[in-house]
């Protein structure tokens, strides 16, 4: 799938940084931001394939973001980030609508299947 476009979410900067670079060395453009806040503005503006949203972050927490990107993008596929162990975490995001979710540490090649199959959802191509 060619283009993909993802918005990393995650108040940890450096893993932000760094997943967008190896996104980017894959082919995959990558935007990140450290706040909800940002995400949802970004959202207002531009289109995205896939977020993938850490649920754990001050301010606005992930799963309140998903709420959100339901309302503004309902089509908006959300992949969740959860630190280990905070598998319930996931499941919570799962029944708020998110399409997925990965434990950190984050195994790149998983999360871009996973990204790749959401994106085909979000296009419509599921089951093509």
């Amino acid at each position: 799938m060619d283009d993909l476009r993802v918005l990393l979410v995650d108040d940890e900067e450096e893993l932000v940084e760094t997943l967008a670079e190896r996104l980017e060395l894959r082919g995959i453009s990558a935007e990140a931001v450290t706040r909800g806040e940002d995400a949802l503005r970004l959202l207002l503006d531009y289109t995205f394939d896939v977020v993938l949203l850490d649920v754990k972050m001050p301010g606005i927490g992930g799963l309140e973001v998903l709420k959100l990107i339901r309302r503004q993008r309902p089509n908006m596929q959300v992949i969740l980030i959860t630190g280990h162990g905070s598998t319930e975490d996931g499941e919570n995001g799962l029944e708020e609508g998110a399409f997925d979710y990965v434990v950190k540490p984050i195994d790149i090649e998983t999360l871009i299947g996973k990204m790749k199959e959401a994106a085909r959802k979000a296009r419509g191509l599921v089951g093509s």
